[in-house]
């Protein structure tokens, strides 16, 4: 007969076990690497030839690549907007690129997808360029994020940039102020020069091996938006002149060895099997830079503009066990659908205000029949709607467009003058015409007939031009200072 030490000890082993069956898995590790004015084609897995990005092509060959992934709008402030909140960015209020002088920003009333997550106790970081509004009550610590370290805006808007250098300093701080580095809510050096822009993406990348290597045993969100590769372009002396490609090449060189730390931590703490990392960018290439830019590959024109080489952007999604590698997405999708994802993923509530993405889980996860939850999506450049993308087709509205007309860019980081053409109304089949060359509108009167009608129906919501939406929200706003 067993004694009952021995009996308590086999029911306690028995419970234990059982406990552990139904204890909840932790929830995923999610890793977001967003760069800025990357074009379609600077990837290898996308075309890049010129150097190399093995990092990347190793995430690529072992998760699934997006080849028709868009940004809200092809300008910085906006398209981070639409990846945050899952909403356009119209609808936020938050348009263009914020400078040092604005004095809007993110609302607080906004929900982020650091916020989503903090629902569920993860740790989360936000290390490289916010530009969602520079003053305290818009920086990342506001919006849901434990640590962040970074600019607060382009790291082009200094009295540096090159449309002030022929003016006296005086002059060109009046246009420029000098750019500060943040440390949480404090500004740690007001005046960062070009040898600390050098090691800015070391400095992220150093930020966020720690943060994983700190959060190890716990969920956490990691949110990298990359300074680089706008203009101008800075590289650490470890990769300057290494690509053999010039200095783009180089600060590729060095985002790619970024991702390669990133991920290398996730898998030396043997994360990897309950990390998601998605890797994308916020518009296309700024092609008046010529030399200093990347590439659109096929697509049409770039920042700045709605043609896909604008708002198309190159995307990795990651996770081994989950998603399936060297798999493709070729379903239209979009940054505002990430943070509807995520939440579906750790099971965190929605905001209670309407958002405009929706969950792709299906798409990423290669699911059979899997089809896009949206019938639509819709670029505004500014407050004006200027195209959609329904299925295979592209609609564009008559609207002005910049361009170089096919005339090379700039040299060593001094830009060309872009010219202003308009396309009137105009339809393209994406599936047969990738760079948007011809108009096929009077062959399908009936899918333009039902594009302008969900136009006409957003429209309504977010407005058009000097047209107001009924479902815009206002962004945050400093409080004025009453005069005495």
């Amino acid at each position: 007969m067993r004694s009952y030490p021995v009996l308590l000890a086999a029911f306690l082993g028995v419970t234990s076990a059982v406990a552990a069956q139904e204890a909840p898995a932790r929830p995923p590790n999610v890793v977001v690497i967003f760069m800025d004015d990357m074009g379609y084609a600077d990837i290898g897995a996308f075309g890049a030839e010129a150097y190399e990005t093995p990092h990347l092509d190793r995430l690529a060959r072992e998760g699934m690549i997006f080849t028709d992934f868009y940004v809200t709008q092809a300008v910085c402030s906006a398209s981070r907007a639409g990846l945050l909140t899952g909403c356009y960015n119209t609808r936020i209020g938050i348009l263009g690129a914020l400078g040092p002088k604005a004095r809007h920003g993110l609302h607080r009333d906004e929900v982020t997808i650091a916020e989503i997550c903090k629902q569920k106790g993860y740790a989360t970081a936000c290390y490289g360029k916010w530009h969602l509004g520079h003053h305290r009550d818009f920086l990342p610590k506001q919006h849901g994020f434990d640590d962040y370290f970074g600019l607060p805006y382009s790291n082009d808007m200094w009295p540096f940039h090159p449309g002030v250098l022929h003016l006296p300093m005086e002059k060109r701080l009046k246009r420029w102020p000098h750019l500060p580095l943040i440390d949480g809510n404090h500004i740690i050096d007001a005046k960062v020069t070009a040898k600390v822009q050098e090691t800015l993406t070391t400095r992220y990348t150093e930020r966020a091996v720690a943060f994983i290597t700190k959060n190890k045993d716990r969920p956490f969100f990691l949110y990298v938006p990359h300074s680089m590769v706008h203009v101008p372009l800075f590289v650490s002396d470890k990769f300057r002149g290494k690509s053999g490609a010039g200095l783009f090449g180089d600060v590729m060189m060095e985002i790619d060895w970024s991702v390669g730390q990133i991920v290398g931590a996730i898998r030396e703490h043997e994360l990897d099997e309950n990390t998601l990392v998605i890797f994308t960018s916020d518009n296309g290439p700024w092609l008046s830079y010529g030399d200093h830019a990347g590439s659109a590959g096929p697509l049409r024109e770039g920042k700045g503009t709605m043609f896909d080489g604008g708002c198309r952007e190159p995307t990795i999604m990651w996770w081994p066990g989950k998603i399936k590698a060297r798999s493709t997405c070729k379903t239209p999708t979009m940054t505002i659908d990430i943070l509807p994802t995520l939440a579906y993923l750790i099971d965190a509530k929605l905001p209670q205000h309407t958002i405009d993405g929706k969950n792709i889980w299906p798409l990423m996860a290669g699911e059979p029949g899997a089809k896009s939850p949206q019938e639509a999506y819709f670029f505004y450049y500014g407050r004006q709607l200027q195209a959609m993308r329904m299925g295979r087709w592209k609609l564009h509205f008559p609207h002005g467009y910049r361009t170089l007309s096919g005339r090379e860019g700039g040299n060593g980081g001094t830009p060309v003058r872009f010219e202003t053409k308009r396309i009137g109304l105009s339809l393209f089949d994406l599936d047969n015409d990738v760079s948007e060359s011809t108009d096929v509108k009077d062959r399908h009167p009936k899918v333009v007939a039902r594009m302008q009608h969900l136009a006409e129906a957003m429209r309504a919501d977010l407005g058009d031009g000097k047209r107001r939406g009924n479902g815009a929200r206002e962004p945050g706003r400093l409080a004025r200072a009453r005069k005495p």
